[in-house]
């Protein structure tokens, strides 16, 4: 696996060598600037080229060629981003060895982390309808500044597609696609209609999709045992659970989920200055399988006859208004005030156990924000703005036994009097052009949270405490400088601080994490902070060649960590009827990440271009009490991708290899977020997939896409996930444009 793994590198550095010989003379071709135009950075439009952070950004077109399934395999397939899955019906996304609960998702302007993301494997971000989205830019570094807690990582920032507006007559646009996959019986299909007027706009979209039983890659390396195979599952009769011997142990039972997603939006152009956006989005899914639960082990027996999250449920709604006509305060002004509804429930049943549990979690999110931009003269811009976001958070739990019906009380995921978390904060950040090839970016941000958890019934966990409260502030900052020697060079340094306050989650939350692990409430528990230096170069050469690296060191102080904890003076209690280790969230003094990533981009000729990134992470954590330094979770092993493409008139066609090295048990965490019990006895495999994808425009309508991936058939995971990732996968789709 080494060998390959480099030999796609070396292919790198050859392709580069030859590209560089290409004249300059080739003016048919395409070639490359800086000068892309970014949103999220600030919030408001600048030059990519003046932005003095590591931004990636995915368009629509890249989207649609790329024909993810979901809004995770979007991101995984961009090779810049790391993606873990506990389930097929998942996919939690990994900046800079920062996960969950430390990145920042943003759709439209509307911040979706809530107070129970946690910190350990998230699936929210597949119910984004990436058939929806125009593009997506990915900020890598701490973004606190700009869009407070959790974006230690950095900022994922999703923007769905606009209402077209008409002008005399009314402009009619449609879409639709179906798509098949052959690894999980994929069925895809999607529509979007939008109605555009001189004023006023409407733009509807539906997607629905229906995902088999996945299937894994037979070819494994000779490190690899039978681990990831699903030799076994538990089937239920007349109310009695049987292990049942898989016919075929490549096909992972249990893995299937369906899913469908809404979105609507109206458009009304109230003048030539003020536009208004209705943005309503809604997704759901049937039973998601937690397929790593269901291959648990526990006395040689399967652990869990049942364990699924219920469906799958976020609700948006809301109202974005922007003002471009300049006034004393403001030359830009744009308002979001947004709700949204999120349902999520656990339900799990031990094997021959006859109780099931149901835990439901259900939690309303109420949030203002107001943006301003000032333009002072030429070289001077102000961006200032406040936000409020309020979070409401109710969780239940019961008990009923399969056989008789009879229902009885269960121990809640959160406490179950209720939790409210709070948040104010305002932000100023200035731009200073010193001169055309120097520029200086700032900034400064207070935010202040208030939380409050009750716990009303004391029967499950007996604490010292009927309640927690906390009330913290947090100051953060940002500087950089951007220097141009020339149009086509870029180098960047900066600065920046960023924070994550304790959420519900982080506060209050008492579920086992692994079997015989339980993780306990610590009211103790205070706010992380990150400090981060990145320096980053990007040069052109000869308008066809694009050359960019970026380095980076992290600092964590108080950082927030999994560790041993003593629970009413014992480290181990009896939870569900195993004897389970204490733990919970804690502070540690100090821990510190660095990495670095690069891209070298070609444009070959008119027709072909080449494109190879990968990307490097390191990190560990102090233990003060025994004085150890120990790995940090979620740092994942070196990732990338390498592609060749090519484009004629109607036809594009791209050849590309995934890859990621391997993770040493060494480099584990011991606070199981890595999912340890899911991984070989060498670790966690290095491994490289070759796939191929082509789309054809047969008329101005109608269009088809093919493609192979993992040709080898390569049984492979991604660290830290708990399923294997898709075999040989045929894919065929059909879009009509009208």
């Amino acid at each position: 696996m080494t060998k390959k793994f480099f030999t796609i590198i070396i292919i790198g550095i050859q392709l580069k060598l030859n590209a560089q010989v290409i004249p300059d003379t080739a003016s048919k071709g395409k070639t490359i600037t800086l000068d892309e135009v970014i949103i999220s950075a600030s919030k408001t439009e600048e030059k990519k080229s003046e932005v003095p952070y590591s931004i990636e950004t995915i368009k629509s077109r890249d989207i649609e060629f790329s024909n993810p399934q979901t809004s995770a395999d979007m991101l995984l397939n961009s090779g810049t981003v790391f993606v873990q899955k506990s389930q097929q019906g998942g996919g939690s996304p990994v900046m800079r060895g920062f996960e969950a609960s430390r990145v920042l998702i943003v759709v439209d302007g509307v911040r979706m982390n809530n107070a129970i993301y946690r910190a350990g494997h998230l699936q929210d971000v597949i119910t984004l309808d990436n058939a929806m989205l125009d593009h997506t830019e990915i900020i890598f570094g701490p973004s606190s500044t700009i869009y407070g807690s959790d974006a230690l990582g950095g900022v994922m920032h999703f923007f769905t597609k606009q209402p077209s507006f008409g002008s005399e007559k009314m402009l009619i646009k449609a879409n639709s696609f179906i798509r098949w996959s052959s690894a999980n019986n994929e069925k895809t299909g999607h529509a979007d209609v939008n109605l555009g007027w001189k004023r006023f706009a409407s733009l509807t979209g539906i997607t629905w999709s229906d995902f088999g039983d996945l299937r894994s890659g037979k070819n494994k390396d000779d490190d690899s045992d039978t681990l990831f195979l699903r030799n076994f599952y538990v089937q239920t009769i007349n109310g009695m659970d049987s292990m049942i011997k898989n016919s075929n142990p490549y096909i992972q039972k249990f893995s299937g989920y369906r899913q469908y997603d809404i979105t609507q939006k109206f458009s009304f152009k109230q003048n030539d200055k003020i536009l208004h956006t209705l943005n309503l989005q809604y997704s759901n899914s049937s039973d998601i399988p937690r397929y790593d639960r269901l291959t648990d082990k526990s006395g040689g027996n399967l652990r869990f006859a049942e364990w699924y999250y219920g469906p799958q449920k976020r609700s948006l709604a809301s109202l974005n208004s922007e003002f471009t006509s300049p006034c004393t305060i403001y030359d830009k002004l744009k308002t979001t005030l947004a709700w949204q509804i999120i349902g999520q429930d656990r339900i799990s049943r031990r094997f021959k156990n006859a109780n099931k549990t149901f835990q439901t979690e259900d939690v309303q999110v109420f949030s203002m924000n107001a943006d301003l931009v000032k333009f002072i003269g030429p070289k001077h811009e102000l961006r200032y703005g406040i936000e409020g976001v309020h979070n409401d958070v109710q969780s239940a739990a019961k008990a009923m036994n399969i056989v008789t019906g009879t229902e009885s009380a269960a121990p809640t995921r959160y406490p179950d009097g209720g939790s409210a978390m709070t948040t104010f904060a305002a932000y100023i950040s200035h731009k200073f052009r010193i001169s055309e090839k120097m520029i200086l970016s700032d900034g400064i941000r207070f935010s202040h949270c208030q939380l409050k958890s009750e716990f009303s019934d004391d029967t499950f966990y007996p604490f010292p405490f009927d309640k927690i409260e906390q009330n913290s502030n947090a100051l953060t900052g940002n500087i950089g400088l951007v220097m141009k020697p020339a149009a086509d060079w870029k180098i960047s340094v900066s600065g920046a601080s960023g924070f994550r306050t304790p959420n519900v989650d982080d506060l209050t939350k008492i579920f086992d994490s692994a079997p015989g692990t339980l993780i306990v409430a610590n009211p103790d528990l205070k706010p992380e902070k990150a400090y981060n230096a990145e320096l980053g170069i990007e040069k052109i050469f000869a308008r066809k060649i694009k050359c960019s690296v970026a380095g980076w060191y992290t600092l964590l102080t108080d950082a927030m960590v999994v560790r041993d904890f003593k629970y009413s003076g014992q480290d181990s209690v009896l939870y569900n009827g195993v004897i389970s280790r204490v733990q919970a969230v804690q502070n540690t003094d100090e821990a510190f990440i660095t990495g670095l990533s690069g891209t070298l981009a070609v444009e070959i000729n008119e027709n072909i271009s080449f494109t190879t990134t990968i990307s490097y992470t390191y990190g560990r954590y102090h233990i003060t009490a025994n004085d150890t330094t120990v790995p940090l979770d979620h740092i994942a092993p070196p990732f990338g991708k390498t592609s060749l493409v090519y484009k004629k008139g109607k036809i594009q066609a791209e050849g590309y290899a995934l890859y990621n090295g391997r993770k040493m048990l060494s480099d584990y965490s011991p606070s199981g977020e890595d999912n340890l019990q899911y991984a070989t006895p060498g670790g966690m495999p290095g491994w490289v997939t070759f796939n191929l994808k082509a789309s054809v425009r047969l008329t101005k309508i109608l269009g088809i896409q093919a493609g192979i991936e993992n040709i080898l058939d390569t049984h492979y995971r991604y660290f830290a996930s708990g399923i294997s990732a898709a075999g040989r996968n045929f894919t065929a789709t059909l879009r009509v444009n009208l």
